[in-house]
């Protein structure tokens, strides 16, 4: 069996899971690249734990984790299996480190509005994997570190989130504008180091100050990328697309690596 690419997907609104667009047509571009894996192992922005844990059900539920949208993104429903076997390799490969088996939470919206482009036909099975809430930027990097072997046992290791992400600054009536210069070099730092195969300035992105702050008011959203990072092999090439920061202040750039 081959080893898999690694990917980021920058995942923006829960309506892109509605949307036809270039955005979505490089998430399902990105998939067809890929292959169908044998499963999904999924970081998502939007899962967040105390202490580490993986979904182990057999038929993970769809979350609408999400307040005022429109009814048809309620009615969105991704039904793809789970895998509790590999949950239990996901255990079996972080210890000693604790991993509880949930059985409660599911597909978020940051998992399945990415997914229902990328793998419409929901027949490969997703576990989401959850962000301990404990752990520094290095320590979720060592995670997926940890969790490489998966590549070469056919699964699929995504992450889901933005590598810049102010909602309060963003300018909804101008999507297209150019972005706050603090988010055009804090996301063009990121991009480089990841280019370079310099993981070290990503876990370091506080250092960038100001950008950094401004960038990533909050860690959910850019974590993810750090699993992704810390699953990637020496030499292997990123590539970036989509990549452009909308409204001004939310990213929308995708990382495939290790990809033909």
């Amino acid at each position: 069996m081959s080893r898999l690419p690694i990917v980021f997907f920058g995942h923006g609104s829960p309506m892109v899971a509605l949307e036809k667009s270039p955005v979505t047509r490089s998430w399902n571009q990105i998939a067809g690249s890929i292959g169908k894996p044998r499963a999904i192992l999924c970081i998502s922005a939007h899962w967040q734990t105390r202490g580490t844990a993986v979904t182990a059900m057999a038929q993970p539920r769809t979350i609408h984790d999400f307040g005022a949208f429109p009814q048809a993104l309620f009615d969105v429903q991704y039904p793809a299996p789970g895998d509790p076997e590999l949950a239990e390799r996901v255990r079996e490969l972080l210890e000693p480190m604790p991993v509880k088996m949930d059985a409660n939470w599911g597909l978020d919206h940051g998992t399945w509005s990415v997914l229902v482009h990328a793998y419409p036909e929901a027949d490969v099975p997703v576990i989401q994997l959850g962000m301990d809430l404990g752990k520094s930027p290095a320590e979720h990097w060592l995670v997926g570190r940890m969790l490489r072997p998966l590549r070469d046992e056919g699964v699929l290791i995504m992450g889901t989130g933005n590598i810049v992400h102010n909602l309060p600054a963003m300018d909804w009536a101008n999507p297209a504008g150019d972005p706050y210069p603090w988010a055009e070099r804090f996301n063009s730092t990121m991009c480089r180091a990841i280019a370079s195969d310099d993981p070290q300035t990503v876990i370091d992105y506080e250092a960038l100050g100001d950008a950094a702050r401004l960038s990533v008011p909050s860690s959910d959203h850019f974590l993810p990328l750090l699993y992704v990072l810390g699953a990637r092999h020496e030499d292997e090439a990123a590539t970036f697309e989509p990549d452009f920061i909308q409204h001004k202040s939310l990213s929308m750039t995708s990382v495939l690596i290790g990809g033909a």
